[in-house]
């Protein structure tokens, strides 16, 4: 019986102690389990940061003119302070080297993630891999509401890479107290284009006044570039010649060095000859400033300075019907995304925030461009119908601008014919450097077999 008592109580303290164990472990194990709790919090914490924290993009854009360089810089501002989701870090360049630091960075993989180009370099940019196809973010309605001239400079392979937010145009700048005091005749919209015979009057009439040192500037200040090309080659198109055979681009010879093209560049060489253009101007402001020079050859780009220049002395003159017809460049700097961006979306939220309406409003009030989207020019006091602008869309609606060559060629093509007209503003003999151009081009089109495009 004793024995009986006493294993009962052995076995009575073994389960106390049993139990006992047993409470004591689990109120160990219940403090791992709160500090685990803790570092689930502090995890999920540190992801809802990772997610919050915003996206930093590279930019580069070319330092243009003063206003247009002002109201960009303002809108990086307004984009980096009115959402938090993307940062622009946005560096400028200057234009004039612009595309060779391009090359450069795209050789060394350090692109940016957004960047901003002037339309032709696209398709040598896209021929090179160095740009994405933006379609993804393209819905129809928004491409519907681009002018056809941004799509198509946009355009390469049958993709759309790039988007502007505004177009360009060229046109003849007056000084109407002169060309009134000289009896000349100005025209009004692009109907009633002065003819080739008219222009030569004009400039010999405006040449006659006392106030006049040269009748027309032909903005020879920005130098040897890109100005050369957009500027000078509608006048041997308007004659009948081109920079390349567009029929395959495969060659310049037979057009560049044709006739038609050393006519045109014949008679654009006479008038630095005969004094009726300055080719090498002091500054910037022979026309609106100093007003020694009653004409300038110019695009929208100068709206600024001339209007607040000359004011109401100022008027716009469509482009002279140069030998067969009026040519106007047309095309202008635009945006695109980089294959080696780690971060496209974010680009394009910076790209998507651009081309609204009113930002492209913004920029095309500071530079007096074309507005890119018809909903904007639909809303612009300068472009719409009895604007002061409004000659620039007409000449982009009326057949009147045509896009410089769309090939990969076409650093190529614009280097070698600024070099040519370079000279031949010096006086060198205009076939000769046209040949040289020629020589040029071809050799760089034989040397990337043609610039096939890729499947």
């Amino acid at each position: 019986m004793k024995k009986v008592l006493l294993w009962l109580i052995v076995l009575v303290i073994g389960i106390a102690m049993v139990t006992s164990f047993s409470l004591t472990g689990c109120k160990k194990e219940k403090v791992p389990e709160e500090k685990a709790v803790e570092e689930v919090a502090t995890v999920e914490e540190a992801e809802v940061k990772i997610v919050e924290e915003p996206v930093t993009i590279e930019v580069w854009f070319h330092s243009g003119k003063g206003e247009e360089r002002d109201a960009l810089e303002k809108q990086i501002e307004e984009f980096n302070t009115t959402q938090d989701e993307v940062i622009v870090n946005a560096t400028m360049l200057p234009e004039g080297s612009y595309n060779e630091q391009v090359a450069a960075a795209s050789l060394a993989g350090d692109l940016p993630d957004l960047l901003d180009f002037d339309g032709p370099n696209l398709y040598n940019y896209t021929w090179a891999g160095h740009l994405i196809p933006i379609e993804e973010y393209v819905s129809s309605e928004l491409k519907d509401d681009f002018l056809p001239s941004i799509i198509e400079q946009g355009t390469y392979g049958g993709k759309l890479y790039s988007l502007g937010t505004f177009d360009s145009g060229l046109g003849i700048w007056g000084n109407k107290g002169y060309l009134e005091k000289a009896g000349v005749r100005i025209p009004t919209s692009i109907e009633d284009a002065w003819t080739l015979e008219e222009f030569k009057e004009a400039l010999a009439a405006l040449q006659a006044l006392d106030e006049v040192e040269y009748a027309i500037d032909f903005k020879m200040n920005y130098g040897q570039g890109e100005w050369y090309t957009y500027g000078f080659s509608p006048i041997i198109q308007g004659w009948g010649a081109d920079l390349i055979d567009r029929s395959d681009y495969q060659s310049a010879e037979g057009v560049l060095n044709s006739p038609e093209a050393v006519e045109a560049l014949t008679w654009f060489q006479s008038l630095f000859v005969d004094g009726y253009s300055n080719a090498a101007p002091a500054g910037d402001d022979d026309f609106y400033g100093r007003k020694i020079s009653a004409l300038s050859f110019v695009g929208h780009w100068m709206w600024t300075p001339h209007s607040e220049g000359l004011g109401d002395d100022l008027v716009l003159i469509p482009m002279p019907i140069f030998g067969k017809k009026a040519v106007t460049g047309m095309g202008s700097w635009c945006w695109g995304i980089t294959s080696s961006s780690e971060n496209p979306d974010a680009a394009w939220k910076f790209l998507e925030f651009l081309i609204e309406p009113d930002e492209i409003l913004r920029m095309t009030n500071a530079n007096g461009a074309v507005p890119a989207r018809k909903s904007a020019l639909a809303q612009s006091e300068l472009f719409g119908e009895g604007g002061p602008l409004n000659i620039f869309v007409q000449q982009l609606e009326g057949g009147v601008a045509v896009p410089r060559p769309i090939t990969p060629a076409y650093p190529t093509i614009t280097t070698a014919f600024a070099e040519a007209v370079q000279n031949i503003v010096g006086g060198a003999d205009v076939k000769s450097e046209l040949d040289k151009a020629v020589e040029k081009i071809d050799q760089d089109i034989e040397d990337n077999q043609g610039y096939p495009i890729a499947e």
